[in-house]
């Protein structure tokens, strides 16, 4: 019986957070992509705290195409994680395919000087 997208998903998602966590010193950068929007948080594992959090899913939003809003929410994250102190992350990617839209976030955190 074949696993469902979500199932997939989640397998993906414990066999990559098995071999890394977020550290005060260097935090996880983690995504979430819903089918309109798309969400990033800096979270510290150790602590058990999140550090900064940007989302498409704000009034007032910039317009565009979902890649586009992407872009936009990864330079937010970064600039957020500049303010906080915070220069490396470690990227999860969440079970996602580095591809589209978790890449154009990604993207535009590292042009705006986040670094992972």
């Amino acid at each position: 019986m074949p696993l469902t997208k979500d199932q997939r998903r989640t397998k993906i998602k414990r066999r990559i957070r098995k071999k890394f966590s977020g550290t005060p010193t260097k935090p996880r950068l983690s995504v979430f992509r819903s089918n309109k929007e798309i969400y990033a948080q800096i979270i510290d594992d150790e602590n058990n705290v999140t550090l900064a959090s940007a989302t498409s899913y704000i009034k007032g939003f910039a317009k565009g195409t979902k890649t586009e809003q992407a872009k936009e929410v990864g330079a937010q994250i970064a600039n957020k994680a500049k303010e906080a102190g915070i220069e490396t992350v470690v990227f999860d990617r969440n079970g996602y395919v580095y591809h589209g839209r978790v890449k154009a976030l990604a993207d535009g955190a590292r042009e705006n000087g986040l670094k992972f």
